[in-house]
Protein backbone atom coordinates (compact mmCIF):
# COMPACT_ATOMS: atom_id res chain seq x y z
CA UNK A 1 0.00 0.00 0.00
CA UNK A 2 1.12 2.92 -1.03
CA UNK A 3 1.93 5.96 1.41
CA UNK A 4 0.12 9.14 1.84
CA UNK A 5 2.12 12.19 1.17
CA UNK A 6 1.65 15.42 3.45
CA UNK A 7 3.47 18.52 2.23
CA UNK A 8 3.27 21.95 3.94
CA UNK A 9 4.43 24.76 2.45
CA UNK A 10 3.79 29.18 2.63
CA UNK A 11 5.23 32.02 0.94
CA UNK A 12 4.57 36.10 2.02
CA UNK A 13 3.61 37.81 -1.24
CA UNK A 14 1.41 40.08 -2.87
CA UNK A 15 -1.65 38.00 -4.18
CA UNK A 16 -4.49 39.34 -6.31
CA UNK A 17 -7.76 37.57 -7.69
CA UNK A 18 -8.57 35.40 -4.83
CA UNK A 19 -12.02 34.35 -5.75
CA UNK A 20 -10.84 33.27 -9.28
CA UNK A 21 -7.64 31.40 -7.54
CA UNK A 22 -9.87 29.43 -5.42
CA UNK A 23 -12.49 28.34 -7.36
CA UNK A 24 -9.31 27.04 -10.06
CA UNK A 25 -7.66 25.61 -6.51
CA UNK A 26 -11.14 23.83 -6.01
CA UNK A 27 -11.76 22.26 -9.04
CA UNK A 28 -8.02 20.98 -9.13
CA UNK A 29 -7.97 19.73 -6.07
CA UNK A 30 -11.15 17.64 -6.09
CA UNK A 31 -9.87 16.14 -9.85
CA UNK A 32 -6.86 15.02 -7.89
CA UNK A 33 -8.30 13.75 -4.80
CA UNK A 34 -6.59 16.01 -2.52
CA UNK A 35 -7.19 16.85 0.97
CA UNK A 36 -6.15 19.39 3.63
CA UNK A 37 -6.52 22.93 3.88
CA UNK A 38 -5.42 26.08 1.28
CA UNK A 39 -5.06 29.70 2.68
CA UNK A 40 -5.13 32.49 0.53
CA UNK A 41 -5.05 35.95 1.27
CA UNK A 42 -3.41 39.13 -0.32
CA UNK A 43 -0.69 38.25 2.05
CA UNK A 44 0.08 34.90 0.35
CA UNK A 45 -0.06 31.06 0.48
CA UNK A 46 -0.05 28.47 3.21
CA UNK A 47 -0.95 24.98 2.91
CA UNK A 48 -1.65 21.63 4.80
CA UNK A 49 -2.33 19.46 1.77
CA UNK A 50 -2.29 15.35 1.68
CA UNK A 51 -3.11 12.85 -1.03
CA UNK A 52 -0.96 10.44 -3.56
CA UNK A 53 2.65 11.08 -4.61
CA UNK A 54 1.84 12.52 -8.24
CA UNK A 55 -1.16 14.30 -7.68
CA UNK A 56 1.00 16.17 -4.76
CA UNK A 57 3.63 17.28 -7.28
CA UNK A 58 0.92 18.25 -9.38
CA UNK A 59 -0.35 20.97 -7.13
CA UNK A 60 3.20 21.82 -6.37
CA UNK A 61 3.39 22.38 -9.78
CA UNK A 62 0.18 24.68 -10.50
CA UNK A 63 1.56 27.03 -7.59
CA UNK A 64 4.85 27.31 -8.95
CA UNK A 65 3.17 28.85 -12.18
CA UNK A 66 2.22 31.35 -10.31
CA UNK A 67 4.61 34.58 -10.28
CA UNK A 68 6.55 34.88 -7.16
CA UNK A 69 6.31 30.73 -6.77
CA UNK A 70 8.60 29.88 -9.02
CA UNK A 71 11.03 28.64 -6.28
CA UNK A 72 8.28 27.30 -3.77
CA UNK A 73 9.46 24.23 -1.36
CA UNK A 74 7.25 22.06 0.84
CA UNK A 75 8.06 20.13 3.78
CA UNK A 76 7.34 16.33 3.36
CA UNK A 77 6.28 13.68 5.69
CA UNK A 78 4.44 10.17 5.04
CA UNK A 79 1.35 8.12 6.63
CA UNK A 80 -0.10 4.79 6.53
CA UNK A 81 -3.78 7.36 5.92
CA UNK A 82 -5.23 10.73 4.74
CA UNK A 83 -4.74 12.72 7.79
CA UNK A 84 -7.60 15.38 6.66
CA UNK A 85 -11.13 14.62 6.06
CA UNK A 86 -11.91 17.33 3.13
CA UNK A 87 -10.59 19.84 0.91
CA UNK A 88 -10.80 23.24 2.22
CA UNK A 89 -9.69 26.68 0.18
CA UNK A 90 -10.08 29.45 2.07
CA UNK A 91 -9.94 33.31 1.47
CA UNK A 92 -8.40 35.03 4.72
CA UNK A 93 -7.20 38.68 6.19
CA UNK A 94 -4.09 36.96 6.48
CA UNK A 95 -2.32 33.87 5.78
CA UNK A 96 -1.52 33.51 10.38
CA UNK A 97 -3.65 35.50 12.00
CA UNK A 98 -1.56 38.12 14.22
CA UNK A 99 -3.54 41.35 14.04
CA UNK A 100 -0.74 43.85 14.04
CA UNK A 101 -0.44 46.83 11.16
CA UNK A 102 2.63 47.62 9.47
CA UNK A 103 4.35 43.98 9.71
CA UNK A 104 5.03 42.75 6.09
CA UNK A 105 6.72 39.56 5.36
CA UNK A 106 6.83 39.25 2.23
CA UNK A 107 8.78 42.58 2.83
CA UNK A 108 11.33 41.71 5.12
CA UNK A 109 11.98 39.09 7.57
CA UNK A 110 14.21 38.63 10.47
CA UNK A 111 17.07 36.67 9.77
CA UNK A 112 16.77 33.12 8.93
CA UNK A 113 19.24 30.81 11.17
CA UNK A 114 19.32 27.22 8.99
CA UNK A 115 18.46 24.21 11.08
CA UNK A 116 21.98 22.71 11.15
CA UNK A 117 23.69 26.17 12.29
CA UNK A 118 21.16 26.02 15.39
CA UNK A 119 22.17 22.43 15.86
CA UNK A 120 26.07 23.77 16.08
CA UNK A 121 25.31 26.84 18.27
CA UNK A 122 23.29 24.28 20.54
CA UNK A 123 26.34 21.86 20.62
CA UNK A 124 28.86 24.36 21.01
CA UNK A 125 26.53 25.69 24.19
CA UNK A 126 26.00 29.01 22.87
CA UNK A 127 24.43 31.27 25.26
CA UNK A 128 21.23 32.36 23.44
CA UNK A 129 17.69 32.26 24.45
CA UNK A 130 15.34 29.56 22.99
CA UNK A 131 11.58 31.04 22.01
CA UNK A 132 8.73 28.69 21.78
CA UNK A 133 6.61 31.05 19.55
CA UNK A 134 3.81 28.22 20.03
CA UNK A 135 0.19 28.28 21.71
CA UNK A 136 0.79 26.58 25.04
CA UNK A 137 -1.24 23.43 23.89
CA UNK A 138 1.24 22.74 21.25
CA UNK A 139 4.40 23.20 23.64
CA UNK A 140 2.59 20.46 26.19
CA UNK A 141 3.54 17.94 23.32
CA UNK A 142 7.19 18.85 22.70
CA UNK A 143 10.02 21.57 22.65
CA UNK A 144 13.81 22.11 22.29
CA UNK A 145 15.63 21.74 25.62
CA UNK A 146 15.46 24.95 27.75
CA UNK A 147 13.29 26.96 25.52
CA UNK A 148 11.11 29.67 26.84
CA UNK A 149 7.35 29.13 25.77
CA UNK A 150 5.96 32.56 25.08
CA UNK A 151 3.01 31.88 26.58
CA UNK A 152 -0.12 32.31 24.46
CA UNK A 153 -3.44 30.39 23.85
CA UNK A 154 -3.47 32.28 20.78
CA UNK A 155 -0.97 33.81 18.39
CA UNK A 156 -3.20 36.83 18.59
CA UNK A 157 -1.85 37.14 21.93
CA UNK A 158 1.71 37.06 20.81
CA UNK A 159 2.16 41.37 21.63
CA UNK A 160 1.12 41.36 24.81
CA UNK A 161 3.15 38.46 26.10
CA UNK A 162 6.44 39.57 24.55
CA UNK A 163 5.75 43.05 26.65
CA UNK A 164 5.92 40.71 29.34
CA UNK A 165 9.54 39.72 29.02
CA UNK A 166 12.35 40.24 30.88
CA UNK A 167 14.01 43.57 29.12
CA UNK A 168 17.18 41.63 29.52
CA UNK A 169 16.67 39.66 26.51
CA UNK A 170 16.59 42.47 24.09
CA UNK A 171 19.72 42.41 24.44
CA UNK A 172 20.43 38.92 24.16
CA UNK A 173 20.94 36.18 21.10
CA UNK A 174 17.22 35.07 20.53
CA UNK A 175 16.21 32.29 18.59
CA UNK A 176 12.71 31.69 17.89
CA UNK A 177 10.88 28.83 16.28
CA UNK A 178 7.29 27.39 15.75
CA UNK A 179 5.92 24.57 13.77
CA UNK A 180 6.84 25.56 10.45
CA UNK A 181 8.62 28.93 10.39
CA UNK A 182 5.74 31.13 9.43
CA UNK A 183 4.42 32.40 12.36
CA UNK A 184 8.18 33.44 12.91
CA UNK A 185 7.73 35.44 9.72
CA UNK A 186 5.59 37.81 11.70
CA UNK A 187 7.07 37.20 15.63
CA UNK A 188 10.14 38.53 14.16
CA UNK A 189 10.10 41.57 12.84
CA UNK A 190 7.42 42.47 15.56
CA UNK A 191 9.95 41.65 18.18
CA UNK A 192 12.83 44.05 16.65
CA UNK A 193 9.85 46.77 16.59
CA UNK A 194 9.76 46.92 20.39
CA UNK A 195 13.20 47.17 21.15
CA UNK A 196 14.32 43.39 20.79
CA UNK A 197 18.27 43.57 19.04
CA UNK A 198 19.65 40.17 18.08
CA UNK A 199 16.99 38.10 16.52
CA UNK A 200 16.66 35.27 14.71
CA UNK A 201 14.22 32.78 13.43
CA UNK A 202 14.43 28.92 12.80
CA UNK A 203 14.40 28.29 8.93
CA UNK A 204 11.51 25.81 8.27
CA UNK A 205 10.60 25.99 11.87
CA UNK A 206 10.66 22.52 13.99
CA UNK A 207 9.75 20.25 11.18
CA UNK A 208 12.86 21.88 9.10
CA UNK A 209 14.64 21.03 12.13
CA UNK A 210 13.68 17.31 12.15
CA UNK A 211 14.21 16.55 8.75
CA UNK A 212 17.85 18.00 8.63
CA UNK A 213 19.14 17.01 12.57
CA UNK A 214 16.41 14.61 13.90
CA UNK A 215 15.57 14.87 17.48
CA UNK A 216 19.06 16.56 18.74
CA UNK A 217 18.49 19.05 21.47
CA UNK A 218 14.65 18.57 20.77
CA UNK A 219 12.35 16.87 23.65
CA UNK A 220 9.17 15.11 22.74
CA UNK A 221 7.42 15.44 20.09
CA UNK A 222 6.18 18.35 17.24
CA UNK A 223 2.50 19.23 16.98
CA UNK A 224 0.84 18.92 13.88
CA UNK A 225 -2.47 20.90 12.90
CA UNK A 226 -4.35 17.44 11.43
CA UNK A 227 -5.48 13.93 12.73
CA UNK A 228 -1.56 13.17 13.08
CA UNK A 229 -1.56 15.71 15.92
CA UNK A 230 2.16 14.69 16.71
CA UNK A 231 5.26 13.85 14.62
CA UNK A 232 8.66 12.12 16.29
CA UNK A 233 11.98 13.36 15.29
CA UNK A 234 11.78 11.16 12.28
CA UNK A 235 8.40 12.51 10.97
CA UNK A 236 6.88 9.83 11.42
CA UNK A 237 3.04 9.80 13.36
CA UNK A 238 3.14 8.88 16.64
CA UNK A 239 0.21 7.51 19.45
CA UNK A 240 -0.84 11.10 20.77
CA UNK A 241 -4.31 12.34 19.73
CA UNK A 242 -5.79 15.45 20.40
CA UNK A 243 -9.00 16.31 22.82
CA UNK A 244 -11.41 17.93 20.57
CA UNK A 245 -12.89 19.83 23.74
CA UNK A 246 -9.93 21.84 24.78
CA UNK A 247 -7.15 20.91 21.84
CA UNK A 248 -4.94 19.50 24.38
CA UNK A 249 -2.63 16.64 23.03
CA UNK A 250 -2.53 13.68 24.74
CA UNK A 251 -0.05 11.09 25.19
CA UNK A 252 -0.57 7.12 25.12
CA UNK A 253 -0.33 7.21 29.22
CA UNK A 254 -3.15 10.32 29.10
CA UNK A 255 -5.36 8.86 26.97
CA UNK A 256 -5.68 5.55 29.34
CA UNK A 257 -6.92 8.34 31.85
CA UNK A 258 -9.98 7.47 33.30
CA UNK A 259 -11.52 10.92 32.76
CA UNK A 260 -10.72 11.05 28.90
CA UNK A 261 -13.71 10.64 27.05
CA UNK A 262 -12.59 10.83 22.99
CA UNK A 263 -14.30 13.79 21.85
CA UNK A 264 -15.71 14.90 24.84
CA UNK A 265 -13.19 15.42 27.45
CA UNK A 266 -9.46 14.78 28.96
CA UNK A 267 -7.86 15.08 32.06
CA UNK A 268 -7.14 18.67 31.43
CA UNK A 269 -10.53 19.60 30.94
CA UNK A 270 -13.09 17.09 32.48
CA UNK A 271 -15.45 18.72 34.75
CA UNK A 272 -17.59 17.12 37.28
CA UNK A 273 -21.29 18.14 37.10
CA UNK A 274 -20.87 20.65 39.81
CA UNK A 275 -17.88 21.97 38.52
CA UNK A 276 -19.87 21.88 34.15
CA UNK A 277 -23.04 23.79 35.88
CA UNK A 278 -20.71 26.56 37.85
CA UNK A 279 -19.04 27.31 34.39
CA UNK A 280 -22.46 27.27 32.89
CA UNK A 281 -23.92 29.81 35.19
CA UNK A 282 -20.92 31.96 34.94
CA UNK A 283 -20.68 32.17 31.40
CA UNK A 284 -24.85 32.96 31.46
CA UNK A 285 -24.01 35.99 34.42
CA UNK A 286 -21.52 37.69 32.32
CA UNK A 287 -24.26 37.84 29.13
CA UNK A 288 -26.16 38.95 31.53
CA UNK A 289 -24.45 41.98 32.73
CA UNK A 290 -24.07 42.75 29.12
CA UNK A 291 -27.23 42.61 28.61
CA UNK A 292 -28.49 45.08 31.06
CA UNK A 293 -26.12 47.70 31.19
CA UNK A 294 -27.85 49.85 30.12
CA UNK A 295 -31.25 48.45 31.56
CA UNK A 296 -33.05 47.26 28.39
CA UNK A 297 -36.32 50.08 29.17
CA UNK A 298 -33.96 52.69 30.01
CA UNK A 299 -32.96 53.73 26.46
CA UNK A 300 -36.27 55.29 24.37
CA UNK A 301 -38.25 53.06 22.20
CA UNK A 302 -41.68 52.55 20.92
CA UNK A 303 -44.12 49.90 22.38
CA UNK A 304 -47.29 48.71 20.61
CA UNK A 305 -49.69 46.98 22.67
CA UNK A 306 -52.56 45.26 21.30
CA UNK A 307 -55.67 45.31 21.50
CA UNK A 308 -58.58 42.52 20.13
CA UNK A 309 -62.02 43.44 19.29
CA UNK A 310 -64.25 41.74 20.96
CA UNK A 311 -67.91 39.92 19.65
CA UNK A 312 -69.80 42.63 20.86
CA UNK A 313 -68.19 45.64 19.73
CA UNK A 314 -68.37 44.10 16.19
CA UNK A 315 -69.70 46.37 13.68
CA UNK A 316 -69.00 49.81 15.77
CA UNK A 317 -66.95 52.48 15.69
CA UNK A 318 -63.11 51.95 16.19
CA UNK A 319 -63.39 55.39 19.50
CA UNK A 320 -66.23 53.26 20.46
CA UNK A 321 -64.32 49.62 20.79
CA UNK A 322 -61.32 51.57 22.24
CA UNK A 323 -63.22 53.49 24.73
CA UNK A 324 -65.11 50.05 26.27
CA UNK A 325 -61.56 47.50 25.75
CA UNK A 326 -59.66 50.10 27.44
CA UNK A 327 -61.78 51.84 29.99
CA UNK A 328 -59.53 53.96 32.08
CA UNK A 329 -58.41 55.86 29.13
CA UNK A 330 -61.04 58.72 28.22
CA UNK A 331 -63.02 58.79 25.01
CA UNK A 332 -61.40 62.19 24.47
CA UNK A 333 -57.66 61.02 24.68
CA UNK A 334 -58.44 58.06 22.37
CA UNK A 335 -59.92 60.83 19.54
CA UNK A 336 -55.97 62.78 20.25
CA UNK A 337 -54.66 59.03 20.11
CA UNK A 338 -55.80 58.37 16.45
CA UNK A 339 -55.84 61.49 15.13
CA UNK A 340 -52.28 61.65 15.95
CA UNK A 341 -51.72 58.26 14.14
CA UNK A 342 -51.47 56.40 17.26
CA UNK A 343 -53.49 53.35 17.02
CA UNK A 344 -52.67 51.08 13.96
CA UNK A 345 -53.70 48.19 12.05
CA UNK A 346 -52.08 45.32 12.55
CA UNK A 347 -49.79 45.92 9.33
CA UNK A 348 -48.91 49.37 11.93
CA UNK A 349 -51.07 51.63 9.51
CA UNK A 350 -53.00 54.53 11.37
CA UNK A 351 -56.22 53.75 11.53
CA UNK A 352 -59.02 56.71 12.01
CA UNK A 353 -61.38 56.73 15.16
CA UNK A 354 -64.70 56.64 12.67
CA UNK A 355 -63.23 53.15 11.33
CA UNK A 356 -65.64 50.12 11.44
CA UNK A 357 -64.31 47.33 12.94
CA UNK A 358 -64.88 43.59 13.53
CA UNK A 359 -64.90 41.18 15.59
CA UNK A 360 -61.32 39.38 16.39
CA UNK A 361 -59.92 42.68 14.66
CA UNK A 362 -55.98 44.06 15.90
CA UNK A 363 -54.95 47.19 16.39
CA UNK A 364 -51.88 48.51 17.95
CA UNK A 365 -52.20 51.23 20.42
CA UNK A 366 -48.47 52.68 20.24
CA UNK A 367 -46.43 54.70 23.17
CA UNK A 368 -43.97 56.62 21.71
CA UNK A 369 -40.16 57.09 22.74
CA UNK A 370 -40.72 55.28 25.70
CA UNK A 371 -38.54 55.41 29.27
CA UNK A 372 -39.19 52.60 31.57
CA UNK A 373 -38.96 53.16 35.50
CA UNK A 374 -35.62 51.57 36.70
CA UNK A 375 -35.56 48.37 38.34
CA UNK A 376 -32.91 46.09 40.04
CA UNK A 377 -31.69 43.00 37.32
CA UNK A 378 -29.19 41.73 39.42
CA UNK A 379 -30.32 38.24 38.51
CA UNK A 380 -29.28 35.47 40.29
CA UNK A 381 -29.11 32.04 38.76
CA UNK A 382 -28.95 28.91 40.56
CA UNK A 383 -29.21 26.01 38.13
CA UNK A 384 -29.54 25.60 34.61
CA UNK A 385 -30.06 22.22 33.02
CA UNK A 386 -31.95 21.16 29.37
CA UNK A 387 -35.65 21.61 31.05
CA UNK A 388 -35.71 24.37 33.50
CA UNK A 389 -33.32 27.38 34.76
CA UNK A 390 -33.76 28.29 38.10
CA UNK A 391 -33.07 31.66 39.41
CA UNK A 392 -33.26 34.04 42.94
CA UNK A 393 -35.16 36.87 41.06
CA UNK A 394 -34.28 40.49 42.69
CA UNK A 395 -36.41 43.27 43.50
CA UNK A 396 -38.25 45.63 42.56
CA UNK A 397 -38.52 43.42 38.87
CA UNK A 398 -41.48 42.96 37.46
CA UNK A 399 -41.95 39.21 35.66
CA UNK A 400 -43.81 40.28 32.95
CA UNK A 401 -44.44 43.16 30.73
CA UNK A 402 -47.65 45.10 32.17
CA UNK A 403 -48.23 48.52 33.24
CA UNK A 404 -45.32 50.73 33.08
CA UNK A 405 -42.67 47.77 31.87
CA UNK A 406 -42.74 46.54 28.98
CA UNK A 407 -38.78 45.21 28.70
CA UNK A 408 -37.64 45.86 32.18
CA UNK A 409 -38.80 42.64 33.23
CA UNK A 410 -37.44 39.38 34.02
CA UNK A 411 -39.10 38.03 30.81
CA UNK A 412 -37.22 40.31 28.48
CA UNK A 413 -33.79 39.54 29.62
CA UNK A 414 -34.85 35.64 29.74
CA UNK A 415 -35.81 35.68 25.97
CA UNK A 416 -32.71 37.69 25.18
CA UNK A 417 -30.48 35.07 27.14
CA UNK A 418 -31.54 31.80 26.04
CA UNK A 419 -32.81 33.48 22.18
CA UNK A 420 -34.07 31.10 19.83
CA UNK A 421 -35.88 29.47 23.19
CA UNK A 422 -38.31 31.31 24.43
CA UNK A 423 -38.29 30.61 28.55
CA UNK A 424 -41.31 30.41 30.59
CA UNK A 425 -41.68 31.07 34.08
CA UNK A 426 -43.66 27.96 35.53
CA UNK A 427 -45.07 30.19 38.45
CA UNK A 428 -45.00 34.21 38.98
CA UNK A 429 -43.73 36.40 42.06
CA UNK A 430 -44.86 39.73 42.56
CA UNK A 431 -42.53 42.60 41.10
CA UNK A 432 -41.51 43.14 44.83
CA UNK A 433 -40.95 40.03 45.84
CA UNK A 434 -37.36 38.41 45.90
CA UNK A 435 -36.28 34.26 45.61
CA UNK A 436 -36.41 31.42 43.25
CA UNK A 437 -38.30 31.35 40.65
CA UNK A 438 -38.37 28.58 38.14
CA UNK A 439 -38.63 28.92 34.88
CA UNK A 440 -39.06 26.06 32.07
CA UNK A 441 -36.59 25.77 28.46
CA UNK A 442 -39.48 25.10 26.29
CA UNK A 443 -43.26 24.81 26.16
CA UNK A 444 -42.95 20.97 26.43
CA UNK A 445 -41.07 21.17 29.98
CA UNK A 446 -43.39 24.07 30.41
CA UNK A 447 -46.52 21.53 30.24
CA UNK A 448 -44.40 19.27 32.69
CA UNK A 449 -43.48 21.49 35.46
CA UNK A 450 -46.47 24.17 35.49
CA UNK A 451 -49.18 21.41 36.72
CA UNK A 452 -47.35 20.87 39.70
CA UNK A 453 -47.86 24.07 41.23
CA UNK A 454 -51.47 24.19 39.85
CA UNK A 455 -52.28 20.82 41.75
CA UNK A 456 -50.62 22.44 44.56
CA UNK A 457 -47.87 19.41 44.38
CA UNK A 458 -44.45 22.03 44.86
CA UNK A 459 -43.91 22.96 48.65
CA UNK A 460 -42.65 26.30 49.22
CA UNK A 461 -41.17 27.94 52.18
CA UNK A 462 -40.83 32.32 52.42
CA UNK A 463 -39.40 34.33 54.81
CA UNK A 464 -41.58 37.16 55.44
CA UNK A 465 -41.33 40.12 58.34
CA UNK A 466 -44.35 41.69 59.11
CA UNK A 467 -45.43 44.93 61.49
CA UNK A 468 -46.26 43.92 65.03
CA UNK A 469 -46.03 40.44 66.69
CA UNK A 470 -48.37 37.04 66.82
CA UNK A 471 -49.67 35.99 70.08
CA UNK A 472 -48.63 32.10 68.44
CA UNK A 473 -45.67 31.14 67.56
CA UNK A 474 -47.52 28.88 64.82
CA UNK A 475 -50.65 30.00 63.38
CA UNK A 476 -52.34 29.50 59.82
CA UNK A 477 -55.04 31.72 57.70
CA UNK A 478 -57.28 30.08 55.84
CA UNK A 479 -59.46 33.14 54.56
CA UNK A 480 -60.66 32.91 50.72
CA UNK A 481 -59.07 35.94 48.55
CA UNK A 482 -61.01 37.54 45.75
CA UNK A 483 -61.02 36.82 41.91
CA UNK A 484 -61.44 39.67 41.07
CA UNK A 485 -58.90 42.31 40.89
CA UNK A 486 -59.30 45.54 43.25
CA UNK A 487 -57.42 49.07 43.06
CA UNK A 488 -54.37 48.99 41.13
CA UNK A 489 -54.76 44.76 40.78
CA UNK A 490 -54.64 44.10 44.20
CA UNK A 491 -57.16 40.85 46.05
CA UNK A 492 -59.03 41.59 49.21
CA UNK A 493 -60.29 38.80 51.89
CA UNK A 494 -63.40 37.39 50.18
CA UNK A 495 -65.72 34.89 52.04
CA UNK A 496 -68.32 34.86 49.84
CA UNK A 497 -67.32 34.91 46.31
CA UNK A 498 -63.77 34.00 47.16
CA UNK A 499 -61.19 31.37 46.50
CA UNK A 500 -60.34 28.74 49.04
CA UNK A 501 -56.91 29.43 50.63
CA UNK A 502 -54.37 28.54 53.35
CA UNK A 503 -50.98 29.90 54.27
CA UNK A 504 -49.23 28.63 57.51
CA UNK A 505 -46.94 30.54 59.59
CA UNK A 506 -44.40 30.03 62.12
CA UNK A 507 -42.42 32.78 64.29
CA UNK A 508 -38.67 32.53 63.67
CA UNK A 509 -37.74 35.53 65.24
CA UNK A 510 -39.14 38.53 67.04
CA UNK A 511 -37.64 42.16 67.09
CA UNK A 512 -37.04 44.78 69.46
CA UNK A 513 -38.61 46.91 67.34
CA UNK A 514 -41.86 45.36 67.19
CA UNK A 515 -41.42 43.49 64.12
CA UNK A 516 -41.23 39.60 63.24
CA UNK A 517 -39.90 37.29 61.13
CA UNK A 518 -42.38 34.26 60.21
CA UNK A 519 -41.45 31.45 57.64
CA UNK A 520 -44.40 31.08 55.56
CA UNK A 521 -45.95 28.26 54.01
CA UNK A 522 -48.83 29.00 51.35
CA UNK A 523 -50.16 25.54 50.51
CA UNK A 524 -52.68 26.73 47.97
CA UNK A 525 -51.71 29.73 44.99
CA UNK A 526 -53.91 32.56 45.09
CA UNK A 527 -52.39 36.23 43.79
CA UNK A 528 -50.58 37.83 46.69
CA UNK A 529 -52.09 35.22 49.03
CA UNK A 530 -49.40 35.22 51.92
CA UNK A 531 -49.79 39.47 51.76
CA UNK A 532 -53.71 39.60 51.95
CA UNK A 533 -53.35 37.06 54.54
CA UNK A 534 -51.03 38.66 57.29
CA UNK A 535 -52.99 41.65 55.94
CA UNK A 536 -56.01 40.18 57.31
CA UNK A 537 -54.57 39.33 60.74
CA UNK A 538 -53.84 42.74 61.25
CA UNK A 539 -49.70 42.03 60.59
CA UNK A 540 -49.06 43.71 57.05
CA UNK A 541 -45.74 43.06 55.45
CA UNK A 542 -43.06 45.22 55.98
CA UNK A 543 -42.06 47.91 53.32
CA UNK A 544 -45.53 46.59 51.25
CA UNK A 545 -46.99 49.65 49.42
CA UNK A 546 -50.16 48.16 48.96
CA UNK A 547 -51.76 46.59 52.07
CA UNK A 548 -50.90 48.82 54.52
CA UNK A 549 -51.81 49.34 58.24
CA UNK A 550 -55.55 49.46 59.38
CA UNK A 551 -56.56 47.54 56.23
CA UNK A 552 -56.05 50.33 53.82
CA UNK A 553 -55.11 49.59 50.26
CA UNK A 554 -52.04 52.04 48.97
CA UNK A 555 -51.69 54.02 46.09
CA UNK A 556 -48.51 52.17 44.49
CA UNK A 557 -47.94 48.43 43.77
CA UNK A 558 -44.24 48.33 42.39
CA UNK A 559 -41.78 50.22 44.74
CA UNK A 560 -39.04 52.28 43.17
CA UNK A 561 -35.27 50.98 42.70
CA UNK A 562 -33.87 53.02 45.96
CA UNK A 563 -37.05 52.44 48.34
CA UNK A 564 -37.18 50.53 51.04
CA UNK A 565 -37.73 46.53 50.45
CA UNK A 566 -41.33 44.36 50.84
CA UNK A 567 -39.89 42.03 52.96
CA UNK A 568 -41.25 38.98 51.31
CA UNK A 569 -38.72 36.18 49.84
CA UNK A 570 -39.00 33.31 48.09
CA UNK A 571 -37.10 31.06 50.16
CA UNK A 572 -37.28 27.24 49.12
CA UNK A 573 -39.03 25.42 46.36
CA UNK A 574 -39.29 21.03 46.39
CA UNK A 575 -40.79 19.90 43.11
CA UNK A 576 -40.47 16.94 40.46
CA UNK A 577 -37.14 17.35 37.54
CA UNK A 578 -39.66 16.60 34.84
CA UNK A 579 -36.91 14.23 33.14
CA UNK A 580 -35.43 12.81 36.29
CA UNK A 581 -38.09 12.75 37.66
CA UNK A 582 -36.68 13.71 41.15
CA UNK A 583 -37.45 15.55 44.01
CA UNK A 584 -35.56 18.50 43.96
CA UNK A 585 -35.05 21.14 46.33
CA UNK A 586 -34.07 24.94 45.87
CA UNK A 587 -33.10 27.95 48.20
CA UNK A 588 -32.16 31.38 48.05
CA UNK A 589 -30.14 33.05 50.53
CA UNK A 590 -31.69 34.98 52.85
CA UNK A 591 -32.00 38.53 52.13
CA UNK A 592 -30.32 41.47 54.79
CA UNK A 593 -33.87 42.16 56.11
CA UNK A 594 -34.00 39.23 57.62
CA UNK A 595 -31.21 39.63 60.18
CA UNK A 596 -31.24 44.03 60.34
CA UNK A 597 -32.44 45.14 63.33
CA UNK A 598 -34.98 47.84 62.27
CA UNK A 599 -36.74 48.46 59.09
CA UNK A 600 -38.64 51.45 58.21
Amino acid sequence: MKPTINIAAYRFLPLSDLKLKRAHLQARCKEWDLKGTILLSPEGINLFVAGDAPRIESLLEEFRSWPGLEDLQAKYSETDHQPFRRMLVRLKKEIIAFGIEGIEPARRTSPKLPPKELKRWLDEGREITLLDTRNNYEVKLGTFKHALPIGVDHFREFPEAVSKLSPELKERPLVMFCTGGIRCEKAGPFMESVGFKNVFQLEGGILKYFEECGGAHYDGECFVFDQRTGLDPSLHQTRSVQCLNCRSPLTPQEQQHERFVPGKSCPYCFKTPAEQMAATIARRHQEMRELIVPLPGSVPHDHFKPINVPAECDGQRLIDALSRVVRHIPVEEWERRCAHGLVLSSERVPVPANHIVRSGERFLHKLPSVIEPDVNMRIEILHEDEALIVLNKPAPLPMHGAGRFYRNTLKYVLDALYRPQKPAPSHRLDANTTGVVVVARTRHFAGLIQPQFARGEVQKRYLVRVQGNPAQDEFACDAAISVEAHKLGSRIVDEISGQRARTEFKVLQRFADGTTLLEARPLTGRTNQIRVHLWHLGLPVCGDPAYLIGNVLGESQTLDVDAAPLCLHAWELTFTHPVQNQTMTFTAEPPRWTKEATLS
